[in-house]
């Protein structure tokens, strides 16, 4: 798309958000209008639409915003087309959906703003968009989806959960990337997983899961799951299983569950000759948190490359921790722990500007880090992590 036709999209789009209410009044109305015109559409959907609309609007902002990097767009709309598989997506139903948002665009907007020229460049955006994904999902050859059956699952904190499954075919995806996963307890409801091992020939797969205060999916994962369970799982996505250089050293920071995608990348290159440096941060708000130190420390010891440093926010484990161990674990092949936010140890422990970046966790955990990396020198081009939603 030309430039004039970006602008007068996120203008529009801008004029709307603006509004009291805005992006979603936008998304309810979307859905309302797509669930009128093609009700058939509707068993698409779970029954509890706050967290799609959420979702919805939070993919349309981050697209829009992206309309004039072709090279960062594309390969996330060819991504979002493979996965929408899984729903059993067809053609038709894109062409339903485009309808139906610039109808809410339309009804959304001042009258005196929605010209033909405005008409037109929203259909000019819509059409790229669904061409992307559409094409995306005709071109891909492997499953819509993978069913999985429950090895294993073992608590961890009274809120956070290993799951081990077997596929009943392996899946081919990067370490790091992530993907969605239905349980039988949240029928049509997806949550986004990162494996925290590499892909394998037995199709064996394991998810670290904590329960999101408010969820529907994460709280289910972990009262629910028992050995035997059939769980759906779809297509991978993201791209921090793809390094920009090799050569490179790598610092990665992860809070929480978020050391899944960076252990399973871990342990991919503790399968190879030889490796740049990567310093590892993992954080958590208690030294309880941090719940994958044994793993973490075996990779340490084997792999000289690997440095690991501890951070937890707090010095303290939460009244409801009653482990037995000891408050501070000594791991072989791991420096001491750190207190403090993770951001601003990290942003204090050194220069990273030599550095290529990942970094995992909570949206504004990302945020914050990126940010106080970029204020000490780090560029933005150097840092990755996957979309915030």
């Amino acid at each position: 798309m030309d430039s004039r036709t970006v602008a007068v999209i996120r203008t529009t789009f801008k004029a709307v958000a603006a509004q009291e209410d805005g992006v979603q009044r936008l998304a309810r109305s979307c859905y309302s209008i797509l669930f009128t015109e093609y009700p058939a559409l509707r068993d698409f959907f779970p029954a509890a639409m706050d967290a799609q609309r959420d979702r919805f609007v939070k993919a349309i902002g981050f697209t829009l915003d992206r309309l004039e990097q072709p090279g960062e767009l594309l390969p996330f709309l060819a991504q979002l087309g493979r996965d929408h598989r899984k729903y059993g997506v067809l053609p038709e139903h894109y062409v339903a959906m485009c309808s139906s948002i610039k109808t809410a665009m339309r009804l959304s907007a001042d009258t005196e703003i929605w010209t033909d020229e405005v008409d037109r460049a929203w259909d000019e955006g819509l059409k790229m968009i669904s061409d992307t994904m559409v094409g995306a999902a005709e071109k891909e050859t492997t499953p819509p989806v993978w069913g999985g059956t429950v090895l294993e699952s073992r608590a961890v904190l009274r809120n956070l959960r290993v799951v081990r499954l077997r596929l009943d075919q392996p899946m081919r995806y990067a370490a790091g990337q992530y993907v969605s996963v239905q349980v039988p307890a949240r029928p049509r409801m997806w949550r986004y997983l990162s494996p925290a091992i590499p892909a394998n020939a037995e199709g064996e797969i394991e998810f670290h899961v904590r329960a999101v205060s408010g969820g529907w999916v994460s709280p289910a994962i972990i009262d629910h799951t028992a050995v035997g369970d059939q769980w759906q799982l779809g297509a991978p996505l993201g791209g921090l299983g793809v390094p920009r250089n090799p050569k490179r050293k790598l610092l990665m920071i992860g809070c929480g569950t978020g050391i899944a995608p960076l252990r399973a990348q871990l342990m991919t290159m503790a399968q190879r000759r030889a490796n740049p440096h990567v310093h590892l941060f993992v954080g958590g708000k208690h030294p309880c948190d941090l719940y994958d130190m044994d793993a973490l420390s075996e990779l340490a010891v084997a792999n000289p490359w690997l440095s690991v440093t501890p951070v937890t926010e707090q010095d303290e484990n939460p009244w409801w921790y009653t482990e037995s161990k000891p408050q501070e674990n000594i791991w072989p092949g791991i420096a001491p722990r750190r207190t403090g936010a993770i951001a601003k140890v990290v942003a204090k422990t050194g220069t990273w500007a030599d550095h290529d970046v990942q970094i995992v966790g909570s949206p504004s955990m990302v945020q914050t880090t990126k940010f106080r990396l970029m204020a000490s020198g780090t560029q933005a081009k150097n840092i990755r992590h996957d979309p915030l939603f």
